[in-house]
């Protein structure tokens, strides 16, 4: 006997997702898990496409993380240059 495929558990390609996107996405997934209405074949399914989310979140960030410039101004607040993230 074939299971039928619940349409609200299949989520898009979190590669295509923006990053707020993926966000609602994961707290949608989470607010799911922790319900404890979900029988646990659908568990399992959500628990990876929420892995797969987090990684997509977590990519963003890092990703944004990484052209994030430290400004330098002169007294008169003009820009002078810039640093990389974390630079001192």
């Amino acid at each position: 006997m074939a299971m039928a495929t619940d349409s609200s558990t299949q989520a898009p390609d979190p590669t295509q997702l923006s990053f707020e996107d993926a966000l609602r996405a994961l707290e949608s997934i989470v607010r799911r898990l922790e319900s404890g209405d979900v029988p646990l074949d659908e568990s399992i399914s959500l628990y990876a496409q929420g892995e797969a989310l987090r990684k997509r979140c977590a990519d963003r960030l890092q990703a944004a993380e990484a052209r994030i410039a430290k400004l330098t101004v002169d007294a008169n607040g003009a820009v002078t240059g810039a640093q990389p993230f974390g630079a001192d």
